[in-house]
């Protein structure tokens, strides 16, 4: 009986709801659906966001089929972001598609396979529409977002998918494989992301880029999406944009000390190396550590995932405690590997070659190579799934493309093989620009073989107690150095003399730098010797992050540091002794004139040199090299 009153119910209600419909189709019946205006403000502020966003999401497939994913633009010059591991199997030429419906060629430019980013620079415009950048230490737990990419390779029309959710999680570590593709201080995310979104951008409500979308936990058979996704923070990758620029293989930071979480709270050094800056500035077994680069840490998980998102090189400031003083000071990274090992590990991990490719695709043709089986997306993606394929056939060089690659001119006018770097040919373009800009702004004229230059000011030196200013006279010639500051003169003829005078931590110091500075000029990085664009970093700790340009002298290694607006000059440093504080020369100036130098070693003032003049003068090869003196004067190594 209870059975039949189910089965009649159900009838009922099937037949009132057929009714229904048939009432509204004649329209006997009308009934208007009124949203609430909050939710009609939502959901166009959501339709506003997608469409800011999606013009800068990039479908990146590698040409002959042999895989692809995602990126995003960040310049209208056409440079984007990806994941190392989406661009490894193309080498150095792919295909991208915007969703405008076009297809551009791409090169690579530069990489970084421990933070797992590459960037590439799409070709043909100059008028790329590119994403707006947002902060992602402002982003929280429950943020919306939106993730839009190239999942399975499904954008064959070139219109990225896009999907929606909130970061679940800010300041997530995932470990790497080895120690390469860590993921540190990255995004979590339950928008959809699966095998070919990597690569892509993840944007905040506004349709601002929060980050690079790199990895998931996928189910261990099928590799579909369960909602949790990682992303590479927004933060980190500017942290390596001038160094992906460069075109180097670049490397991660590590403080040369390894730390533990105290049980009673606080970050505890386990253990340090004496070689480390860390070390040099005070930094010893269970020092406490309270702050890197401007981030309090209280765990050693906050430790990593601060290191892990900063470039091997650069100098930061460190806050620690020793026996309850609390110090804060300047330290200079460590690189996670050595250049050679790093170089190894990443051969190791590439997957192999993509498929030759018989012929080009013209440009508006579909891209090779789409569908879900034609995705790129490496086994490493996610909860251990299985790591990269070893490397098979690749040339000498990793990031060469695969032989028998048809390559447009366009593109390989733009690709230079070297040791060291995913593209050399971005290198040289930013040598260009440094030189011609150091030149522009030189202090003289000229700095040519017959001619020889001559400082004069007053100058107080960091350890003269009563801080009287001294006249100092300083005579820079090829292969001819000299300074007089007061009674104490310092000369030399060798590299060997500049190389001491770094060394012995003198104001003998500012030498080197005013040398290499003049011959710079005069020689250009082609002749100067080993020279290359390194990337940006911060001076003193500060931003923002300065241009540097790297001459190597002989034993001594060189530094430019110029400010990404103005491209003055503000600092030099000469290393001559790894285990040892540089030289470095700061540069003052008023208005656009040079005013003066500060002559430092890591954190003291050696001399501080205000500039009455600056001239050059004929040199006279018997002329003494003093440049000063008319009578004898000591001589300081």
């Amino acid at each position: 009986m209870m059975l039949l009153k189910t089965k009649q119910r159900a009838f009922l209600a099937c037949s009132l709801a057929v009714l229904f419909c048939h009432l509204m189709a004649s329209g006997t019946a009308r009934a208007e659906i009124t949203l609430d205006p909050l939710v009609q403000s939502a959901e166009q502020e959501r339709i506003a966001a997608i469409n800011v966003a999606r013009p800068s999401a990039v479908s990146v497939f590698v040409p002959g089929g042999g895989g692809g994913g995602s990126g995003v633009l960040i310049s209208p010059d056409g440079y984007a972001l990806t994941n190392f591991h989406v661009t490894s199997p193309a080498g150095t030429f792919m295909r991208c598609g915007l969703s405008d419906g076009n297809i551009y060629d791409a090169v690579l430019v530069g990489i970084d396979p421990v933070g797992d980013l590459a960037m590439i620079r799409l070709l043909g415009r100059d008028d790329f529409p590119y994403a707006t950048i947002a902060n992602s230490l402002n982003a929280r737990a429950g943020d919306w977002c939106m993730v839009i990419g190239n999942p399975f390779l499904l954008a064959s029309n070139l219109q990225p998918t896009v999907t929606w959710g909130i970061l679940s999680g800010v300041g997530r570590y995932q470990y790497p494989s080895g120690t390469l593709l860590e993921y540190a201080d990255c995004l979590q995310t339950d928008a959809s992301i699966n095998p070919g979104n990597s690569g892509g951008p993840i944007y905040d409500a506004k349709g601002h880029l929060l980050g690079i979308v790199g990895r998931a936990s996928f189910e261990k058979r099928g590799r579909v999406n369960v909602g949790v996704g990682y992303a590479i923070s927004i933060n980190q990758a500017k942290n390596f944009l001038g160094c992906l620029r460069s075109g180097r293989i670049v490397d991660h930071a590590t403080l040369g000390a390894t730390v533990t979480t105290d049980p009673d709270g606080g970050v505890v050094v386990s253990n340090i190396l004496e070689s480390s800056d860390a070390f040099r500035r005070g930094l010893r077994y269970d020092s406490e550590i309270i702050e890197i680069d401007g981030r309090p840490v209280t765990t050693a998980n906050d430790v990593q995932n601060v290191l892990g998102t900063l470039p091997s090189g650069w100098r930061v400031k460190l806050v620690m405690q020793n026996e309850g003083r609390t110090t804060e000071t300047l330290v200079r990274l460590m690189g996670v590997h050595l250049q050679d090992e790093l170089l190894e590990k990443m051969a190791s991990a590439l997957p192999p070659p993509p498929p030759i490719e018989e012929s080009p695709d013209e440009k508006g043709e579909g891209p090779e190579g789409e569908g879900p089986e034609g995705e790129g997306e490496n086994k490493g993606e996610g909860d251990n799934d299985g790591e990269n394929a070893p490397n098979r056939g690749r040339d000498a060089n990793p990031h060469a493309p695969s032989k028998g690659a048809a390559i447009p001119k366009a593109v390989e006018e733009l690709i230079t093989a070297r040791h060291g770097y995913a593209n050399y040919h971005f290198n040289e373009m930013l040598q260009t620009e440094f030189i011609d800009s150091l030149r522009k702004s030189a202090p003289v004229e000229n700095a040519t073989d017959d001619l020889a230059w001559v400082i004069q000011g007053k100058g107080i030196e960091g350890k003269n107690a009563d801080g009287a200013q001294q006249p100092v006279n300083i005579r820079i010639e090829p292969g001819r150095y000299a300074m007089l500051v007061g009674s104490t003169a310092i000369e030399g003829r060798t590299k060997a003399d500049l190389y001491n005078g770094v060394d012995a931590q003198t104001v003998g110091g500012i030498l080197p730098a005013l040398s290499a500075w003049r011959r710079m000029l005069r020689d250009g990085p082609k002749r100067f010797g080993e020279s290359y664009y390194w990337g940006t970093m911060p001076l003193g700790g500060e931003r923002p992050l300065r241009h540097c340009f790297v001459g190597i002298d002989g034993e001594m290694e060189i530094r430019w540091l110029y400010h990404p607006d103005t491209m003055r000059l503000e600092c030099i440093e000469v290393q001559a002794d790894r285990d040892e504080d540089p030289a470095e020369l700061w540069v003052r100036y008023e208005g656009d004139k040079i005013a003066g130098f500060d002559l430092r070693y890591g954190l003291e003032n050696e001399l501080s040199l205000n500039i009455d003049s600056w001239t050059t003068e004929p040199i006279e090869p018997t002329k003494p090299i003093d440049a000063a003196a008319d009578t004898d004067k000591e001589v300081t190594p």
